[in-house]
């Protein structure tokens, strides 16, 4: 059994440490650690995953971002524990994020990653979406929470400037009842 929860201020200690664990020592270098800069991740889609005596196994995080003037919640990292990679920990917390955000009127997800592991959540290649150099275009992937949110989205990708990521087109509160759930090991066959 593994306890979902959205991460706290408290808990940003022990997320790094995860993240430091799981990836190169220069991930804040990256362009889209510049995006992230001085930016509230959206915390209600910032996911923990502990196991049975506490130990946190996975975590997902999302961060407001501008393409052409439109709102996109900009994926990742997430990461999962080395002692349980390969256990569907990752794609449970990519679907489970995924429903939060379409919940919370969230339109449109955008992310850097490899697109044969994340093209079973629905992702595709972005065509005219620019990540700040030097990001490899190929891995730029989008996908739609919402019938055709992507079409005429265009551009540099910007960072969100104060409060203008609650326009009318999507909706900032979580849905009632969205603390920590139990949730059951993924079934390794879901993928």
């Amino acid at each position: 059994m593994y306890e979902l929860c959205p991460e706290t201020p408290a808990d940003t200690p022990e997320v790094e440490a995860l993240l430091d664990l799981c990836f190169a020592p220069g991930r804040t270098a990256l362009s889209s650690y510049r995006l992230r800069d001085g930016v509230a991740p959206v915390r209600p889609l910032c996911l923990m995953l502990r196991n049975e005596f506490g130990a946190l196994m996975g975590a997902i995080r999302y961060w407001p971002v501008r393409v052409g003037g439109r709102p996109v919640l900009l994926l990742g990292p997430v990461a999962v524990h080395p002692t349980t990679q390969g256990e569907g920990l990752g794609g449970l917390l990519m679907r489970e994020s995924l429903t939060r955000a379409a919940e919370m009127g969230w339109r449109r997800v955008m992310l850097v990653g490899d697109l044969p592991y994340y093209r079973r959540f629905g992702f595709w290649k972005l065509e005219g979406v620019e990540m700040p150099p030097p990001t490899n275009p190929d891995r730029v992937l989008g996908i739609e929470l919402a019938p055709g949110a992507w079409q005429g989205v265009a551009g540099p990708v910007e960072r969100e400037a104060g409060d203008s990521a609650s326009g009318n087109e999507m909706r900032r509160d979580p849905p009632a009842g969205r603390g920590c759930t139990e949730i059951e090991p993924p079934d390794h066959s879901a993928g």
